[in-house]
Formats: C-alpha cells, structure tokens, sequence
C-alpha cells in the first residue's frame, strides 16, 4: 500500500482568508521584508520592498521671489531718482558720474554690445588691475560706435571691473546733450594735459589716434590704419610711467560702409564729412541703422614704459619708434582676425 500524501491541518478559518488561485501568504513574524513567497516548484525569492522615499523639500514659491526681486529693483530706481532730484550724487573734476555710467548708460549700450554686434572680447588680462594704462585702439565705423563698445569690454569683461575713460575730439563736446553724456560718461578732451592727470590717478585711459581720419575713411580703406598722428599719446604714457595697451578692434569698419562723402553740405555744417553708404541718405532715418556685424576686440600684450628715464618724453626718435610699433602690432592683430573670422554678420 503506497505511502499517502500528508496534507497540513488547514482549518476553515485560514481557507476562508485565503484567495482562489494565489499561495498563501506568510504571516506572523516572518512577515516582512526579510519574508519570502514559497511557491509549488519555484526556488523562494525575495520579494522586493519599495525603498523609503527621502522627504522632500518644499519648493520655493517662486512667484513671491520674483516679486521680492522687483520691489528690490523698484527700490533701487526710486533710491536712484531720488538722488537724481535731490543732487546727492557725486561727479569727479572731469564730470564723470559713475552711478549713472553703471546703472544707465552701461545699460543702454548693453543690448547692442551683447545682442547686436555680439562682441567677442580678447585678451583683456592685458589691462592692468590696478594702476594707470592708456589703451590705444584703432578707430572705425562713420560714427565713433567703437568707443563705446570698447568701453562695455572693459567695465563687463576685466576681472577688477574697470572703467575705460576715452579722450574724444572737440567736436563731442560742442554738440548739445552729446556733450552732457560724454561727461558723465568719463569722456574728457583728448589733450595731452588732462590725459596725463588720469593716467598718475591711476585710471584706464582709452585713446584712438586715427581720429576722425579713421571713422571717416573710405569703405574701400578699411581695415587700413591711417596716421597715427605725432606720437602725442607715447609722450603722455613715459610722462605717466604706464603701460601702454594696443587695441583691435574688427567689425566696425561695415557698420556703416562708407561709398561717398558730402563734402561741401559737411563745410556748411561745419563737420570734419556727411558720409553717404548704401542706406543714408536714401532711406532716411531708417538708413542711419548699423548693420549687424559681428565684432571682435583683442587687447594685445602692454608695452612697458616705466623704464624709461623722465627726459625719454621729449625724445623724438623714441616717440617715432614707439609710435611706430604700437601701429603695427595693431595693424598686425587686425590682418590676423580677419583671417579668422568667418562672416561679416556670423
């Protein structure tokens, strides 16, 4: 007689728990996650156990944030006015109004440094972090744009932040409001005397010898450095005892091609030309629009001057010499981005 099968005692208690179809599941202190599901035929196995999830934190309330951040700028430009209106503010003896470069005009000139002419900034560790520099750049584009964008590279791009103050033409401050901004900008007459007392306060000085012989050259010139003059920014630097900074400046020369020059309605207005390009004076107001190049500006490496004796200012041969590198290391610098750049406007 074979051997019968021995079934466990089930009672009707744990038969009516049990679901049709499915093992019984394991109770009791076994149960949990060191529990494992025995089935007919199957090796037992661990059953998985979700992990704890980590709490979370709650996420900032990011419309709050936001309204924090513009009352703070709300305050700012109310704080800003009021100083404005009241006077409590403070210019140096050339007029320069550094709150107002920082908080405004650096601002409106922002949107065209960064998103219409997308300038490329090179080699700015060259400027010094400290201490007197006069950067010597060349000088492009109908209207002085150059300067101005040269002046963003500066004060957004160096590591110490640092204000470029141009020395510009006659002409910018006898225009009317023109004037006003250039002052408060950190512009100051391009003469030797005022040049050099920036320079031994330690300031960063920018200068474009060219003058307006290079903003108004011909289309058909650009990229070629006109005379840069007799040296007078040489004899200011070996006064000073500061380095002096060469500058490249590519993409201006398109902004506004110049194919013509109104030379006898520019006597009449008393202005150095009235350029003619292929959009002004046929479009308008409309013409008066820059193209949309694309620029690169390259501060190339200082060329010291401090160990020059005091008498080396007045020395002609040294300044012709000086003059002389400072132009080709520039002239240098511009063939060499133009081969490297790819497009006009890319």
């Amino acid at each position: 007689m074979a051997d019968a099968k021995v079934i466990p005692f089930d009672d009707d208690r744990s038969r009516a728990r049990r679901r049709p179809g499915r093992p019984e599941e394991p109770s009791g202190a076994g149960a949990g996650p060191a529990a494992v599901r025995e089935l007919p035929g199957a090796a037992r196995e661990p059953v998985p156990v979700p992990e704890p999830r980590p709490e979370q934190e709650p996420a900032p309330d990011e419309p709050a944030a936001e309204a924090a951040g513009w009352e703070r700028r709300l305050a700012g430009g109310l704080a800003f006015l009021r100083r404005r209106v009241t006077g409590e503010y403070e210019v140096d003896e050339f007029g320069y109004d550094a709150e107002l470069t920082d908080q405004v005009l650096m601002s409106l000139l922002r949107p065209l440094y960064e998103k219409y002419f997308r300038v490329e900034v090179k080699g700015v560790e060259n400027i010094p972090e400290k201490g007197g520099a006069l950067i010597v750049a060349n000088h492009s584009g109908t209207l002085p744009l150059d300067g101005l964008m040269m002046q963003v590279a500066v004060h957004d791009h160096h590591p110490a932040g640092r204000h470029l103050r141009l020395l510009a033409a006659d002409l910018v401050f006898m225009l009317p409001v023109v004037n006003e901004l250039a002052r408060k900008a950190g512009h100051t007459l391009a003469c030797a005397e005022d040049a050099e007392r920036l320079l031994r306060a330690g300031e960063v000085v920018g200068v474009m010898p060219e003058g307006f012989k290079g903003i108004g050259k011909p289309f058909s010139e650009r990229y070629k450095l006109q005379r840069f003059g007799r040296g007078g920014f040489v004899s200011t630097a070996l006064r000073a005892g500061v380095p002096i900074v060469p500058c490249s400046i590519v993409g201006a020369e398109e902004i506004y091609p110049m194919i013509g020059n109104a030379k006898t309605l520019a006597r009449l207005l008393g202005l150095p030309y009235v350029p003619v390009t292929p959009t002004f004076p046929w479009l308008g107001p409309l013409g008066m629009l820059p193209l949309p190049t694309k620029w690169t500006i390259q501060f190339g490496e200082p060329i010291p001057t401090e160990g020059y004796p005091p008498e080396a200012a007045e020395d002609p041969m040294l300044m012709f010499n000086l003059t002389d590198q400072v132009r080709e290391q520039i002239q240098h610098t511009l063939y060499k981005l133009l081969v490297q750049r790819r497009s006009v406007f890319f």
